[in-house]
């Protein structure tokens, strides 16, 4: 298969990473009942329709007054990619290592992190709500050290409850649904949590991700959001701009992608810079190419959470540009 080389756009350039292990391991995602296929979208006339609901709902929410006004946080779309990132010493670790001593050198750092990992699938959207939430080994095939690592960051009950009061799920008037004590924090949020903030002492709270809504539905709940990057609410995405383990080459370098894959993360990352970032919920009319790039779409939807709660004058840095075996995207972002 016809692979072209990455050129970087960002000033983060990255180079080579280590080869990953000779067999691929086997990762997990949780989905309660059954997996429906995401509904064809109608993008323009059901973001609009969402959004006019929800703000119409919470234009004047008593709740939003109850956490303290600090200077805006950023927003984060971090490719994740292999969990084995959470334990090498690759440039895609280092640089998260980088991004997390900025964010803590701030006048303000974050004083709760929200992650919205691809890993998470429910019917209906939840938070976890629990005071200690457990670090989850969602795959296999992988060496004993992985499994071995703990991210023992408290969670935030109290914090939890108002995001769930806060923020509506698109198309009711129900608020987010409260796990107490069955999830926890998956790879998705704590592989890369870890080295951003290995202290673990910031609060972390997951939001689930309802697999069979519409994409403009993800945004819209994305747009809802922002509001808490003003009460030191750190909004981090954790998925991937192209996901196909199937067409996976571990020999191929990290400049080097399949054809598809360099045009659908090309196109988002066009999206992006140019600040259209509703249009990053059209992404199924791009046909066959989206097809490859996400034969399941749940990696690419934590981007429309990250890119709904970013305001129109964050002006977006790509860093981690370049792709895992020819077929995972790791490109990340930073708004504000």
């Amino acid at each position: 298969m016809h692979t072209r080389r990455h050129e970087s756009l960002g000033r983060f350039a990255t180079r080579a990473m280590s080869p990953g292990p000779e067999r691929p391991g086997l990762i997990s995602i949780a989905v309660k009942k059954s997996r429906r296929k995401i509904r064809t979208i109608c993008p323009t006339a059901s973001l609009q329709v969402a959004m006019t609901e929800i703000h119409s709902a919470l234009s004047s929410h008593p709740l939003l007054d109850k956490l303290a006004p600090t200077v805006r946080q950023p927003v984060l779309f971090i490719g994740h990619g292999s969990p084995m990132n959470a334990i090498e010493d690759n440039h895609w670790r280092q640089a998260w290592q980088a991004l997390g001593r900025d964010l803590l050198a701030r006048p303000q750092p974050p004083r709760l992190v929200l992650c919205i990992s691809a890993h998470w699938l429910t019917m209906g959207w939840q938070l976890t709500a629990m005071a200690q939430p457990r670090t989850i080994h969602d795959f296999g095939g992988f060496p004993q050290a992985l499994f071995d690592q703990q991210y023992p960051a408290p969670g935030s009950p109290s914090a939890a409850r108002f995001i769930s009061q806060s923020v509506l799920q698109p198309g009711s008037s129900l608020p987010l649904a409260l796990d107490e004590g069955n999830w926890g924090l998956d790879h998705g949020a704590w592989s890369i949590l870890k080295p951003m903030f290995p202290d673990a002492n910031i609060p972390a709270v997951q939001l689930s991700m309802d697999y069979s809504r519409p994409p403009a539905e993800h945004f819209a709940v994305g747009r809802q959001l922002a509001r808490l990057r003003e009460r030191g609410v750190l909004i981090v995405g954790s998925g991937n701009t192209v996901h196909n383990l199937r067409s996976m080459r571990r020999d191929a370098p990290d400049n080097e992608a399949h054809d598809w894959a360099f045009e659908f993360d090309r196109v988002t990352a066009g999206h992006i810079a140019l600040k259209r970032l509703s249009s990053l919920c059209d992404f199924q009319q791009m046909g066959p190419v989206a097809q490859m790039a996400h034969p399941t779409w749940e990696h690419y939807l934590p981007l429309l959470y990250s890119a709904g709660a970013a305001d129109e004058d964050d002006e977006p840095r790509f860093f981690n540009e370049g792709f895992h075996g020819a077929s995972i995207s790791m490109r990340s972002v930073v708004w504000g």
